[in-house]
C-alpha cells in the first residue's frame, strides 16, 4: 500500500479550532483576532469592532454574531496569496443579513459566496432581520413558499452587488454568488430546468450562479440550463464517475447552445470532501484491520486529487480546444464541505492539501478562520497523485465501494437539504401564525 506524506493520517494533536460553534445564533459576522486557543473580541452595540490582545493578535476571524453594522476593512491575509500565487479562489460558504457584513471578508480576500437550503434555514430561522420583509410579503398575500423565495432572492441580489466589482475585474472569472433550486426537485429533470430559468430571471444579476444538484435526474438539466446561457454551480458531487458526467453535461450544454461567444457562460463543479471521510472512516472502523484503520482520514483528499487529474484530462484535447475558440471557460473544480467533521483531524485538512490553479475552495466559518490563522499557501493538489491513486485503490481492495459511497452521500445530501427547506417553511408558517397571518 502506498504511504502518503500529504495524505497521511491526520494527527489528533493537530491544531483544531474550537472557536466556532455550529449553533451560533444571530447570523451576522463578527471580525476579531484569533490568539492561540481563544477568540479575543469585544462587540460594540452598533459597529463591528476589532479588539484583542495586540501583543498576541493573529489573523482575521469570522463568525456569526448578534451585532449590526458594516464591519471594518481587514488587512491582507493568506487568502490574497492563495489567489495571486496559486490561482485558487477562496469563497465563503455562508450568507445572512445584513449582507454588508460580507465587506470585511471581501477585504480579507474572499472572492465569492455559496449558499444552500441549510444555510438559509439557519439564517432566516435564527434572525429577526427577515421579519419586516416577511410580514410585508404575507400581508400582501404571498404564500409561505413564495415569501421564502423573495427573502432569498433579496439576499442573493444584495450579495451579488457587493461582488460585482470582482466579477468585472476578472472578466467573469470570480465574484459569483450561488443560489440553489428547490431541493424538492432533485429527481425532477424538467422541473429543475424550469426552476433554474425562473431563479436566473428573478435574481437578474450577471454574477449569480444557479445551483443544481448532480443527481442522475439533474445531470441532463445541467446540459439544458448551460445551453440556455445560464451559468451553473453543480452541487452535491461525491464520486469521480458522477463528476465526469457533470463535466460532459457542461461540454454538451456549451456545444448545444448555438452561441458564437461562450465567454459569459461559466460553471463550477462542487466536489464535496469532508463527508466522504465521515462515511469511509465508519466503514474502515467496521473492517477494523490495522491497514484499514491506517487509511482513516485519507479517502476524501485522495479522491479529490484524482478529481483534479480528471479535470485536467477532460479540459484538454480537440473537443475542448474547439470550444475555447468560441470563448469557452473551463468548469472549475470547487471544493465543498471543507470544514472538518472529526475534531481529531487538522482543521485545514480539506483546504491545505487541495490547493491548485483554476480551482475554488468554499469555506464555512470554521475552515476559513483556520486557514487564515495558520494555513500555508503552496500548490498541493497534484503533488502526490500516484499516492492518491494508491490510497484510492487500497480502499477498494479493502471492500470500500466508491460507487456506493457516492450514492449514499448523494442521497443523504439531498435529504438533508430537503429537511432544511421543509423545516424553514414550517418556521415561516409559525411566524405567520404568530403574527395572526394566514398563508394562501
Amino acid at each position: 500500500m502506498a504511504t502518503m506524506s500529504r495524505l497521511s493520517t491526520p494527527s489528533p494533536t493537530a491544531h483544531a479550532s474550537s472557536t466556532f460553534k455550529s449553533g451560533s445564533s444571530q447570523p451576522k459576522i463578527l471580525i476579531g483576532f484569533y490568539s492561540g486557543s481563544s477568540f479575543n473580541a469585544k462587540v460594540s452595540s452598533s459597529k463591528l469592532a476589532v479588539r484583542g490582545n495586540h501583543a498576541r493578535s493573529g489573523p482575521l476571524v469570522v463568525r456569526c454574531s448578534q451585532v449590526d453594522g458594516n464591519g471594518i476593512p481587514a488587512k491582507r491575509t493568506v487568502l490574497h496569496d492563495l489567489y495571486e500565487k496559486e490561482g485558487q479562489s477562496p469563497w465563503y460558504d455562508n450568507l445572512c443579513r445584513p449582507v454588508t457584513d460580507l465587506l470585511p471578508l471581501i477585504a480579507s480576500g474572499v472572492r465569492g459566496v455559496t449558499s444552500n437550503p441549510a444555510i438559509f434555514q439557519k439564517a432566516i430561522s435564527s434572525s429577526n432581520a427577515y421579519n419586516d420583509q416577511f410580514r410585508d410579503l404575507v400581508q400582501s398575500g404571498k404564500g409561505i413558499e413564495a415569501a421564502y423565495w423573495e427573502l432569498v432572492v433579496k439576499d442573493i441580489q444584495d450579495a451579488c452587488k457587493l461582488f460585482e466589482s470582482i466579477y468585472d475585474q476578472t472578466d467573469g472569472g470570480d465574484g459569483y454568488v450561488s443560489v440553489e433550486v428547490s431541493p424538492r426537485l432533485a429527481d425532477d429533470t424538467k422541473g429543475t430546468v424550469e426552476a433554474a430559468k425562473w431563479l436566473h430571471k428573478v435574481v437578474d444579476r450577471r454574477n449569480v450562479y444557479i445551483k443544481i444538484p448532480a443527481t442522475a435526474a439533474c445531470v441532463p438539466s445541467i446540459k439544458d440550463v448551460i445551453s440556455l446561457g445560464i451559468s451553473v454551480n453543480v452541487t452535491l458531487i461525491f464520486s469521480l464517475s458522477r463528476y465526469e458526467a457533470v463535466i460532459d453535461a457542461y461540454l454538451d450544454g456549451l456545444e448545444a447552445s448555438g452561441l458564437s461567444d461562450l465567454s459569459k457562460v461559466t460553471s463550477v463543479a462542487s466536489f464535496f470532501v469532508s463527508r466522504v471521510d465521515t462515511l469511509v472512516d465508519k466503514k474502515l472502523e467496521k473492517i477494523g484491520s490495522p491497514e484499514a484503520l491506517d487509511l482513516r482520514g485519507k479517502a476524501a483528499v485522495a479522491q479529490a486529487a484524482l478529481a483534479y487529474k480528471l479535470y485536467q484530462k477532460k479540459f484538454s484535447g480537440p473537443r475542448w480546444e474547439a470550444l475555447v475558440k468560441k470563448g469557452a471557460k473551463k468548469q472549475r473544480l470547487l471544493w465543498a464541505s471543507t470544514s472538518v467533521k472529526n475534531p481529531a483531524y487538522p482543521d485545514t485538512l480539506y483546504v491545505a492539501p487541495l490547493i491548485g490553479p483554476d480551482t475554488v475552495s468554499t469555506m464555512p466559518d470554521q475552515a476559513l478562520q483556520a486557514f487564515i490563522d495558520h494555513g500555508a499557501v503552496s500548490r498541493t493538489i497534484d503533488s502526490n497523485v500516484s499516492e492518491a491513486e494508491g490510497v484510492y485503490n487500497a480502499l477498494e481492495k479493502l471492500g470500500v465501494d466508491w460507487s456506493d459511497v457516492g450514492s449514499q452521500l448523494e442521497l443523504e445530501g439531498v435529504d438533508s437539504f430537503k429537511k432544511s427547506f421543509d423545516s424553514l417553511l414550517d418556521t415561516l408558517q409559525e411566524k405567520a401564525n404568530s403574527l395572526k397571518l394566514v398563508s394562501l
